[in-house]
């Protein structure tokens, strides 16, 4: 544990893992509204969007990750790059048809620059969100806690994105998403929410010591986790990586599309009444399904959350009325949060000591890059023949349908044979260990 008390540390976690998650809620969950509403967006731009993001986070949390190893420090990325991110997320107040026309009178199309710049700007935010979270923070949280409390830590942390949906669908109930005003001031009040965690960091984090190789390259570091010898030495590690991306791609095929079928498809103009007691119930479940890793180990606990995860996604498929919808949401959000606490325990686990930087890329790669460039992508392919209907600017916007679920699906059950795989291969090696 680092030198601060473990009330302190758990603050620290609380409060920077559900602030960027809040941040990352409103890039993964309503920029995808924010280009369907204000610029009638098609699912091919915002596939495109999705997997620049992921692109730019993995290359972004490869770099950082091995400069703060190299660097030895995790606190000036953290909190330095936190304040950075919210000026992004400031900027996109000014992303408006208006403000378009009044700078390029002449333009023919304001919508399309608005989304280019939209698209432009999401991976310019990426850059800074994902060195300050995904490479730095969640570094230092691997190097914070003991082996035998990564369980509880990240049934924690991996409950925050659904506290951040239920934070930021509960904001959102107070503005009619349909207004540009509504989105400049949802930005405004982000952006500088983020800037004053990052503020706040740097009174609560403790710098953690890195030892760090004195002659080791930059260069070396950032290849680090791709050398065969490497790879060789940490099977474990990378099979649950692989696991762990194909658990993503179920994921990314229907969450880029999510709010728009309860809204659009669904009809469900209240979907935050409905879906706030799902978030909730599943929020407190994650709390304490992760604490069953340290009980159970990766493969059981990982078993059920995939089972639970693909009940889910049976009701999703198969009925549109509130009531199963609602039990169908709620059993995918915690097969997914449950999920993700085991994936992210295990990762965490079979990291090699002082190495945590290096390896974050490699997390991201599969947890961001893959799922975020493959999921999408086999989701607009379902949609293809999906009903449209048109928007206020004369383009036909597409209508979501529940064949994104049946597609998730399918890639669950790749996951959960790969879990056996995984459970047969590990006590395979176990047993010519032990002769």
């Amino acid at each position: 544990m680092v030198k601060n008390s473990k009330a302190k540390f758990y603050l620290v976690l609380t409060i920077f893992s559900l602030i960027g998650q809040v941040a990352w809620v409103v890039e993964n969950m309503y920029f995808n509204v924010f280009i369907y509403k204000m610029f009638n967006a098609n699912v091919n731009e915002i596939s495109l969007m999705v997997s620049l993001s992921a692109v730019t986070a993995t290359v972004t949390t490869l770099l950082i990750g091995a400069l703060s190893d190299k660097m030895g420090k995790r606190k000036v990325f953290i909190c330095g790059g936190y304040i950075v991110w919210g000026i992004t997320i400031l900027s996109f107040s000014l992303i408006r048809v208006d403000v378009i026309n009044a700078v390029f009178p002449a333009v023919a199309s304001a919508t399309s620059i608005c989304i280019s710049l939209v698209i432009i700007m999401d991976c310019v935010m990426t850059f800074f969100g994902s060195s300050a979270n995904d490479a730095c923070f969640n570094a230092w949280l691997t190097e914070s806690v003991a082996s035998e409390d990564r369980g509880k830590m990240e049934g924690i942390n991996s409950m925050m994105p659904l506290v951040a949906i239920l934070v930021v669908f509960g904001g959102f109930m107070f503005f009619d998403l349909s207004f540009p005003s509504s989105w400049t001031a949802i930005y405004i009040i982000i952006g500088a929410v983020v800037i004053a965690i990052g503020v706040l960091g740097c009174f609560l984090i403790e710098e953690k010591v890195v030892k760090t190789e004195e002659n080791a390259s930059y260069f070396k570091n950032i290849l680090y986790g791709f050398k065969p010898s490497v790879i060789k030495q940490n099977t474990s590690l990378y099979f649950s990586l692989i696991i762990f991306a194909v658990f993503g791609i179920s994921i990314q095929i229907f969450m880029p599309h999510l709010i728009i079928y309860y809204e659009v498809s669904l009809k469900m103009t209240n979907y935050v009444f409905i879906m706030a007691p799902a978030i909730v119930l599943a929020s407190v479940f994650t709390f304490f399904y992760g604490r069953l890793y340290d009980k159970w180990g990766f493969e059981k606990s990982a078993t059920y959350a995939i089972c639970i995860l693909m009940l889910g996604y049976v009701l999703l498929f198969a009925f549109k009325g509130v009531a199963l919808v609602f039990v169908g949401s709620l059993l995918m959000m915690c097969g997914y949060l449950a999920g993700m606490a085991v994936f992210g325990a295990i990762i965490r686990d079979k990291i090699p000591e002082n190495k945590a930087g290096m390896f974050q890329g490699l997390r991201i790669i599969c947890q961001v890059l893959i799922p975020g460039v493959i999921g999408p992508w086999i989701g607009a392919l379902v949609l293809k023949n999906a009903d449209t209907i048109i928007g206020s600017d004369g383009r036909e916007q597409y209508v979501p349908n529940a064949n994104i679920y049946l597609a998730a699906l399918v890639v669950a059950v790749l996951v959960f044979g790969l879990v056996i795989l995984y459970k047969f291969i590990m006590n395979k090696k176990l047993k010519e260990k032990a002769l």
